[in-house]
């Protein structure tokens, strides 16, 4: 379990294929707090630490997580967001982040506002998955409120802070990003397609 409150910017040190598998190596400057088997979200992605050496560890990416992500996207030296996994009885500054990526969006615009920043995501609606104003949405594993929702698109706002502390400060229009849309509104939307 996550909150979408980004730790730090990892950079790609190495990217190696296995048969259908990516091994990731990531550099950061929390790799002395982590260790072999736990869970840390990458763009929002959950993957398992496999191994440590020095100030990179390395996870895996099987098919099925390259497929729905865009972890297969990703080119060595490219910043990457880091978040290990929640505590219990730690504060939830975020919202509840399960780093199980439901699908990809493009970015479809970037309006710079006066000091701060509005994202438009566009998305594939045959997933049926949806966006309320003032919702939560966790895009490449960064936890933001909807400004503006639409059937297969919605726009958030980044202030200075999260521009430069995540990888929204490298993001252009066209690319691809990372979507985990709030557990809540998944469980109210799965009761309300049952009901119907």
């Amino acid at each position: 379990m996550f909150t979408g409150i980004i730790e730090d910017l990892g950079r790609i040190e190495k990217i190696e294929k296995e048969r259908e598998n990516l091994h990731i190596t990531v550099r950061t400057s929390i790799t002395n707090e982590l260790k072999i088997d736990q869970s840390v979200a990458h763009n929002g992605v959950c993957l398992t630490v496999v191994a440590i050496d020095g100030n990179t560890y390395t996870v895996t990416a099987i098919q099925e997580t390259i497929a729905k992500t865009n972890l297969g996207l990703l080119n060595e030296h490219e910043a990457v967001n880091i978040e290990r996994a929640m505590k219990l009885g730690d504060r939830l500054d975020g919202h509840i982040v399960q780093g199980h990526v439901d699908q990809t969006a493009t970015c479809i615009t970037i309006l710079e506002q006066d000091g701060s920043w509005v994202y438009t995501f566009e998305y594939d609606k045959a997933l049926n998955n949806v966006t309320i104003e003032k919702g939560s949405i966790t895009v490449n594993g960064v936890s933001l409120t909807v400004v503006n929702s639409e059937l297969n698109r919605f726009s958030v706002a980044i202030i200075p802070y999260t521009y430069k502390h995540t990888t929204f400060q490298y993001l252009k229009e066209g690319d691809a990003v990372n979507l985990e849309f709030d557990v809540i509104g998944k469980y109210v939307k799965r009761l309300n397609d049952l009901r119907n």
